[in-house]
């Protein structure tokens, strides 16, 4: 059974940083593209950053500059830095992947940036 638990979310003034974190099981997870998709109040979830197995990016165009997804393939853990965070980056940011063409989400972990 695939498990994605995230952590490392909070509150942060405009400008700040965070690191969130996804701990990945039940899958062979050097294999599998990974993504943060967040949602806002009022807002539909929408992808974030994309990573896959072998490291290839991509990123949603307003945090593009700001943000930077990675991976772990020995701890199973993909990251999202983020930096320059501006209050309409405010939302819940979710760990996202496929396996055997269904969805797993894990429950997502709330930021808060204050402006």
């Amino acid at each position: 059974q695939v498990h994605l638990v995230e952590s490392g979310g909070g509150w942060v003034p405009a400008g700040g940083s965070l690191r969130l974190s996804c701990m990945a099981s039940g899958i062979n997870f050097r294999l599998h593209p990974m993504d943060w998709y967040r949602q806002g109040p009022g807002n539909q979830r929408e992808l974030v950053a994309t990573i896959t197995g072998g490291g290839g990016t991509n990123y949603l165009d307003s945090v593009k500059d700001r943000f930077s997804i990675s991976r772990d393939n020995v701890m199973n853990r993909v990251y999202l830095q983020m930096s320059s965070l501006k209050p309409e980056d405010t939302a819940v940011y979710y760990c996202h992947t496929i396996r055997g063409g269904l969805d797993f989400w894990g429950r997502g972990t709330q930021v808060t940036v204050s402006p």
